[in-house]
């Protein structure tokens, strides 16, 4: 039976646990708001710009001298995959699950027999990836050093995959993410970046036309790269917002369990000392009647 004194050690360790976890809760809690709403603003821009590529894709499409970006390279041999989590952890499934439905990503791609590179937007998804797929991660972008997340930030990103493109490294890029839906439920999501998905959104603006000046290919020329840059922001803020949601509830559980621990080793050493007052008080009396 452990002593008084590791009963009062484990107790307080747990009380110092409970402090951070309310610490860590309450933190959460007060940036996610500002998250929440950065990611809500992002998404209309994001998709009405998705939109406007629609519309104009059809033409361009016709057009055999259309943008790159649109039309892919006419190959689906290379991937890159672009996994992007948070930089830290105490967030529940938050990362595990993002980086679950990118392993299913990757391995689904390799059964085709394609060539997969990764690049890692975050130190959790690297860290968890790196032990399987570490030959397949070309680099790990991180923003520890970052308190907000701007569009300079994602356009870094979005310039280097568009290097990569150009020089030929990759046929097609997926952003696999965690779509915001509520402070108790993040969605991991997988987006396609290059060739920009425009297939499925056809059929919602059919019959819609715009006359567009100058011509399609010019805007398309400039849509497209700064397209790749705003979905991956979009991203980036869903990931805010998601990760702070995730850990506000996970410290949460955390504390509340945290409490529980603590009503239960208070009872065990309230009844660990009541039996060692007993046992001395029977030795006691026992003495005393032997005499």
């Amino acid at each position: 039976m452990p002593s008084l004194v590791t009963f009062r050690k484990r107790i307080a360790s747990v009380k110092a646990t409970r402090k951070i976890t309310k610490a860590n809760q309450m933190v959460a809690a007060s940036k996610l708001r500002r998250a929440q709403e950065a990611a809500e603003a992002a998404r209309p821009y994001a998709e009405k710009m998705g939109t406007v590529i629609t519309g104009l894709a059809s033409a361009a499409k016709a057009n055999s001298g259309g943008p790159k970006l649109l039309a892919g390279t006419g190959k689906d041999d290379t991937h890159l995959v672009i996994v992007a989590t948070a930089d830290r952890g105490l967030c529940g499934g938050f990362n595990s699950n993002i980086v679950r439905l990118a392993r299913q990503t990757i391995e689904s791609l390799l059964r085709e027999g394609k060539a997969v590179k990764i690049l890692c937007v975050g130190r959790k998804g690297r860290d968890q990836l790196r032990r399987q797929y570490g030959a397949m991660i070309l680099d790990t972008v991180d923003f520890m050093g970052i308190k907000r997340i701007g569009f300079a930030d994602a356009a870094k990103i979005g310039a280097r995959v568009l290097e990569m493109f150009e020089a030929g490294e990759f046929d097609v890029c997926t952003l696999v993410y965690s779509r915001f839906k509520s402070v108790i439920s993040q969605v991991p999501t997988t987006q396609r970046l290059i060739p920009a998905p425009v297939e499925a959104a056809a059929e919602d603006n059919k019959g819609t036309v715009y006359d567009y000046e100058p011509d399609e290919a010019e805007i398309l020329a400039e849509l497209l790269p700064r397209n790749v840059s705003v979905q991956i922001f979009r991203a980036l803020l869903e990931n805010v917002a998601g990760e702070f949601g995730a850990k506000m509830s996970a410290m949460d559980s955390a504390t509340r369990n945290a409490g529980e621990v603590i009503d239960r080793l208070t009872l065990e050493y309230n009844r660990t000392r009541q039996a060692m007052i007993t046992k001395e008080l029977i030795e006691i009396i026992s003495g005393a009647e032997a005499l």
